[in-house]
Parts: C-alpha cells; sequence; structure tokens
C-alpha cells in the first residue's frame, strides 16, 4: 500500500492541495484541488482573504477519501505576512497584503531610531519594505487599539496550522522572514524588538522544520481526525529548497511570482558585503541556512498579463512565450527587476515603459517585446545574483537548479543558462510540495534521513537540463544592464551597446 502524505502549498496567486504515495521508492503526486488566492481591496488596502482560503483546505480534506489511511499533513505558504490573534484566539480582521502601501517609507523611520547595520547585524535578513518587522510598526501606528487588544501574532502558514490542530507554535524557517529572528541564536530577537516597541507577548513559541505539531482536530474533519499535522519548511522557498540539493556548486532558483535565488549554506553569512548586496539568511531545514536574494521575478509579467487582458487581450503564456522568441526584440530594453517602481504600481507596463524612458531606452512596444524584456532582466538579475553569492561563499557556482512553476518556461530557462553561462536544470515543477512532503517523511519515519529524501524525488521527476549559448551575446549587453541596475543614468541606452554587441 505504502505511505500516503497530503500537503498544503498556499502561493500569492492560488493554492493547491497534493497527496502523496510514497511505494518501492517511488513518490507519485496526485491534486486533490487547486484555488485561487486572489488578494481583496477595500478603500483602498489590499487584505488577504484566509477565510475563503480555510474554506478551501476544509474542502479539500472533505474529498480526501476516507477509506485510505493518510500517514500526515503538512502546509506551507508564503512569508512575512501574519495575522493577529485576540484573547479569544479569534482573528482579529483579515491580514494585510505584503503588497499593500501603509508600510511605504517605514523602513526609513526605523533606521532613524536603530542603524540599518544593526538590524542586519543581529537577523541578517534581507530589507525588505514588508517584512513582519516593518509591517507592525506600520500596524501599531495605523490602529493601536487593534494593536494593543492582540494577544498573539501568528504567520499566514503558522495560522492555518493553529486551526488545523489547536496549537500556535512558529515554525523556524516561515519566522525568519519575520526580520525578527535573530541568525546566530536562532531565537526571537527580543532586545531589537523592544527598541521598536514591539510586544513580545505576542510571539509563540519557535519549533522546528520536521516536527509534529498535533493531531488534526476533529471539527475540522471527522473522518481524518487524529491525523499527524506535520510543521515542513512552512517557508514555501524553504520547502521548495528542501526537495533538491542545493549547496556547494549548485544554486536554487525557486521561479513563481517571486524568483528567490541563493544556496545552502550551514551558518549564516553575516557581514558588511552581504548586507549590502541585501541578501537574506533564511532558515532551512535539518539546520541549513538559506543565503539567498529575493528577485521580484514573473511578477512584472503576470502584472502586464492581467492589464492586456483587461483590454480584451487574454494572452496565453505560451502564445508571450512565442512572440517573446522573436529576434527583433533581443536586448531593447533591459530594466531591474528590483527597482522600487515595480513593487505595486497601478500599471505595470507603465512602470516598465516608465523606466525605459528614464534609462534612455525603447519603450517595448507590444505584448512580445514586453515579455521578452521581462525574461531577459530577470536572466540579467540571476547572473548577477549569482556573481554575489559566489563572492560571499567563496564558491564557484557550476549549475542552477530552477524549481516551481516557472521551471515550467523553457524560453526563461534558455535565457538564464545563456545569461549566466551555467548549466541549468529545470525542476521539478512542484518542488514546493515534494520539499513539504519530503519533511513529512523524515516526521514520520518513512524515511531516515534528508538526503534520502531528496534522492527519492530525484529519481521519481526527472529534470531537464540547458547548456548555455550564445555567450557573446549576452556578455556584450551585461554592462549595461549592470548600468541600470547601479542606478547610472545616459550611458546611451541600447543604441550604444548593440552597435558595439558583436565587437
Amino acid at each position: 500500500m505504502g505511505t500516503r502524505f497530503l500537503a498544503f502549498d498556499l502561493g500569492a496567486e492560488s493554492g493547491r492541495a497534493l497527496t502523496a504515495r510514497l511505494k518501492f521508492g517511488v513518490l507519485e503526486l496526485a491534486e486533490v484541488c487547486r484555488f485561487a488566492n486572489e488578494p481583496v481591496r477595500v478603500d483602498g488596502s489590499v487584505y488577504w482573504d484566509t477565510p475563503r482560503l480555510w474554506l478551501q483546505m476544509q474542502r479539500a480534506l472533505e474529498r480526501y477519501p476516507s477509506f485510505e489511511r493518510l500517514d500526515s499533513i503538512g502546509l506551507d505558504a508564503w512569508g512575512c505576512d501574519y495575522g493577529l490573534l485576540g484573547e479569544s484566539g479569534d482573528l482579529l480582521g483579515n491580514p494585510y497584503h505584503y503588497r499593500d502601501a501603509r508600510t511605504d517609507g517605514v523602513m526609513d523611520d526605523i533606521f532613524a531610531r536603530v542603524p540599518r547595520a544593526r538590524i542586519y547585524e543581529i537577523t541578517g535578513v534581507q530589507f525588505l519594505p514588508f517584512n513582519t518587522l516593518y509591517q507592525l510598526v506600520a500596524a501599531a501606528r495605523a490602529t493601536p487599539r487593534l494593536f494593543d487588544a492582540a494577544m498573539q501574532l501568528a504567520t499566514i502558514p503558522d495560522l492555518f496550522n493553529y486551526w488545523l490542530t489547536g496549537e500556535l507554535r512558529s515554525e523556524y524557517t516561515i519566522a525568519t522572514t519575520t526580520q525578527m529572528i535573530d541568525a546566530r541564536t536562532r531565537t526571537w530577537a527580543f532586545d531589537l524588538l523592544r527598541e521598536l516597541d514591539i510586544p513580545t507577548r505576542l510571539l509563540p513559541p519557535i519549533v522546528k522544520a520536521g516536527s509534529i505539531l498535533g493531531p488534526l482536530q476533529r471539527s475540522v474533519s471527522r473522518s481524518l481526525a487524529g491525523t499527524p499535522v506535520v510543521v515542513p519548511a512552512c517557508h514555501d522557498t524553504g520547502s521548495a529548497a528542501a526537495a533538491v540539493p542545493a549547496a556547494g556548486h549548485r544554486a536554487f532558483l525557486s521561479s513563481g511570482t517571486w524568483s528567490l535565488l541563493g544556496t545552502e549554506v550551514p551558518a549564516p553569512i553575516i557581514t558588511p558585503r552581504a548586507r549590502d548586496a541585501n541578501f537574506t539568511n533564511e532558515g532551512g531545514v535539518c539546520g541549513t541556512i538559506r543565503l539567498l536574494k529575493n528577485i521580484s521575478g514573473l511578477w512584472l509579467l503576470q502584472g502586464c498579463r492581467r492589464e492586456w487582458s483587461n483590454d480584451g487581450h487574454a494572452y496565453q503564456y505560451d502564445e508571450l512565450m512565442e512572440a517573446a522568441a522573436d529576434e527583433r526584440f533581443a536586448f531593447q530594453s533591459l530594466f531591474d527587476p528590483d527597482d522600487p517602481a515595480f513593487l505595486h504600481p497601478e500599471s505595470m507596463s507603465d512602470a516598465i515603459a516608465g523606466y525605459c524612458r528614464r534609462t534612455e531606452q525603447p519603450e517595448p512596444e507590444g505584448a512580445g517585446a514586453f515579455t521578452r524584456g521581462i525574461l531577459e532582466s530577470l536572466a540579467f538579475k540571476y547572473r548577477l545574483v549569482v556573481e554575489t553569492l559566489e563572492e560571499l561563499t567563496g564558491t564557484p557556482i557550476t549549475e542552477i537548479q530552477i524549481v516551481g512553476g516557472g521551471s515550467r518556461n523553457r524560453l526563461l530557462n534558455q535565457f538564464t543558462a545563456d545569461a549566466t553561462g551555467r548549466t541549468v536544470i529545470a525542476g521539478p515543477v512542484e518542488a514546493t510540495a515534494l520539499g513539504n512532503i519530503a519533511m513529512q517523511m523524515l516526521a514520520t519515519g518513512a524515511v531516515s534521513n534528508l538526503a534520502e529524501a531528496r534522492g527519492i524525488i530525484e529519481h521519481s521527476f526527472p529534470a531537464e537540463r540547458f547548456a548555455p549559448c550564445a555567450a557573446d551575446r549576452w556578455d556584450a549587453q551585461y554592462p549595461r544592464f549592470r548600468d541600470y541596475c547601479r542606478g547610472l543614468r545616459g550611458t546611451g541606452g541600447a543604441a550604444e551597446y548593440a552597435e558595439h554587441a558583436d565587437d
């Protein structure tokens, strides 16, 4: 019969429930259901619809065949966002979406109180305006009464695990995304939080990835009541990295709405160079640290695609890739995907066009040109991050393993190989759910160690390889892209580099 596991994987655009059966050393995945995860706008603010997500999770549990034994359940989700619980354990309002504008300017206000260097020295975490640290300061300002009424804080996966089991704990990998964990002691940074007037009473105890949190409550599912609920790497990126070997000469790239590019290291790397490059030391599984960089990934293409759909052009992704493959669009318009203009613009295409005007480049014309510019810019950004990663670790990177939904984008995979000059290994697509399941297998004794779990995943889900080509063309354009990332202006734009591209 084998062993059976259920993984909930909640992403920024959709959620899914998948079952896995381990039999004779092979994992078989089956989808129970997928459901949309759409933010809700109310009076200019953006929220997550957590009750709707919870309803979809309950429906997924109802669909699981009652006659089949289930060995465990695990859940992962995105980082940084949170819910506040009141005295009775009820959720005090829907959690804010990380792209809500309430945190604009908060980081600079905090740096006036506690220097940026000190925050990084303690936490080792990348500075992003929506990190939980800044969200909490914004909440204390905007809704002080609600903030005072809160008794506990729960990150998004911790919240759903609480509803599943009645036990509120903070799993380590998701806790590190808050920028409120001491990277060296792996505990809450209480002194830092007190300096910023964040009440430490809100913080639940921390547990390690791979712990059994408790049994599924009967009130959630009568047929599955008592099933062990495991906390995998509850941060979705942590789960994705858990699915593949990602240390030494191999980097991992979790590709989706966000691109998260990094490698596993045994201890945090907290140096002035890491701080200035804005790298993060996030908690990994089995005692590791994920040294990585958050990059604004396919969010740019998703934003453009929504606009085009609203204008009556409902492009499918394969149509966009076919249009972007047209060599007439090659290297016309490049931009830093992490420019602040792209964080939450009213119009993504207008934001891209405005960037091109500011940097003296031609504005993209048509969906193919926009898509080509986004893919090329992402590939170049990956090269920049890999080079910095090598500098920080002292280890050359020869392979990049791309996992997640973006690993199906063969054009971007090839561009990544071409831009970086490194072999790209694409897959598995469902790495996040598979890493979730890997930690369930470890927690329940189905495997003896993480290496065994990763070996099963690699055997069960073969990956595709992309070798770099056209290196000279990409190398000729790379200095131009780096200039844009450095904020240089008046560099001559695309025309100057096109003139010398064949030199």
